[in-house]
């Protein structure tokens, strides 16, 4: 490797770990991340972008003052349930009329597994003695996020299988009616890959078994078995089931199947 394409390697991985690394697809959900926290018609308005690196979350939100009042000790409350950890309490400002402030929070994730951030805005104004509060929208962190497909041998499956004890088990309950085009949308939708070889999905015999496999970033294992067969009125009945070593991944990972299984 020369000097100049291990610069460029070591400026990507740079890249890659502060999150600036986007892919065309990235770039183009970045809406997708900006969420609402209040309502329109709320005394503060506040929305948070949500930056989710391997190990930290960072949400930057934004709080708009739409009174015509200056609001003083405003601050940001959050707590998070799951295997978050807020890094530091966001400090107190003071916000003139019509004015707006970006407040940055960094929270840590420690494990895979879907996690909720909630809190409210809390603020003093001159003409009123109590303080006063605005309940926030939660914030669901994806599991997705945190799991990317990856590979094993047969013989590491199957132990991995035998030694995990938690297992969720979900019914198939959807409206695709091909039996591949149904395991192809959940590969998609889990962001796992598919360990059957394609030579033992072929063939048109109304029923399909596959095994699918993600590792997360933390090192976690994640294996699905789905089971389909084709019902005597054409829909698709069977399970689909999911072990790991931790029950947050089989949790949160069965959440997710049975949200996106029905297209």
């Amino acid at each position: 490797m020369s000097q100049l394409e291990l610069e460029d390697q070591v400026e990507d991985d740079l890249k890659r770990a502060t999150g600036e690394f986007m892919k065309d697809d990235d770039s183009a959900s970045k809406l997708n991340r900006i969420l609402q926290l209040t309502g329109f018609s709320d005394p503060v308005y506040a929305e948070a972008y949500v930056t989710v690196h391997q190990y930290d979350i960072v949400l930057d939100v934004t709080v708009i003052n739409r009174t015509r009042e200056t609001l003083q000790n405003l601050c940001l409350e959050l707590a998070t349930m799951g295997d978050l950890k807020l890094v530091e309490r966001p400090q107190n400002y003071t916000l003139a009329p019509e004015s707006s402030k970006q407040i940055k929070a960094n929270i840590k994730v420690s494990s895979t597994e879907t996690g909720v951030i909630f809190g409210n805005i809390v603020y003093e104004t001159t003409s009123a003695l109590d303080r006063n509060v605005v309940v926030l929208n939660d914030i669901h962190i994806d599991i997705m996020d945190y799991i990317s497909p990856a590979t094993c041998p047969d013989a590491a499956f199957r132990n991995m299988w035998a030694e995990f004890e938690w297992e969720n088990k979900v019914a198939v309950n959807t409206i695709f009616q091909d039996e591949k085009e149904f395991l192809d949308h959940i590969v998609r939708s889990t962001n796992m890959k598919c360990l059957t070889p394609l030579s033992a999905l072929d063939g048109d015999c109304g029923f399909l078994a596959a095994n699918l496999y993600a590792k997360s970033v933390f090192g976690e294992d994640a294996l699905v078995n789905i089971s389909v067969e084709k019902q005597s009125d054409g829909k698709l009945g069977g399970y689909i089931r999911i072990r790991s070593k931790t029950q947050g991944i089989a949790l949160s990972l069965g959440d997710k199947i049975t949200l996106k299984q029905k297209g």
